[in-house]
């Protein structure tokens, strides 16, 4: 195994067992034992951090899977997953988590809208763009020894 081979093995490893320990154990957790407000602020920084994870993960897997099978890279689903998963994550980390942290000093229980106004739609939006994210790193995981 050569030194990127390692790299993106830890990579990957890191941002997508990343998402799912975050989302699926930690957070629950979170918000089970906590009061809404700290769980919700630990839990934002949990997730702006596998944000950057993902971020530095999905530019480097993206520049490996080019690298090693060049412009074929695009005729593999790892390829577009990796890129899926990226889009997700910037998405999130650069649109939606800003307009979260914005619109929290000025919540209103009185705002409603599609998923139920405010803050709370736009959590709803971020939660399924990170569903999206997380299956899409199970399909990538899925299918890695598929080469």
């Amino acid at each position: 195994m050569n030194l990127g081979t390692g790299i993106k093995n830890i990579l990957t490893t890191l941002w997508i067992g990343g998402i799912w320990v975050i989302g699926v154990i930690v957070a629950p957790i979170l918000f089970k034992t906590l009061e809404t407000s700290v769980a919700g602020m630990v839990a934002g920084r949990l997730f702006s951090a596998i944000g950057w994870v993902g971020v530095v993960s999905g530019v480097f897997l993206l520049i490996y899977w080019l690298w090693a099978d060049g412009l074929g890279a695009f005729r593999t689903g790892r390829l577009w997953l990796v890129i899926g998963m990226l889009i997700c994550t910037l998405v999130n980390q650069f649109a939606i988590f800003p307009l979260i942290a914005a619109l929290k000093p000025a919540v209103s229980s009185a705002a409603t809208g599609v998923f139920g106004g405010g803050l709370a739609q736009w959590h709803t939006i971020s939660s399924l763009i990170y569903l999206v994210q997380a299956l899409f790193g199970l399909a990538y995981v899925w299918q890695s020894d598929a080469r």
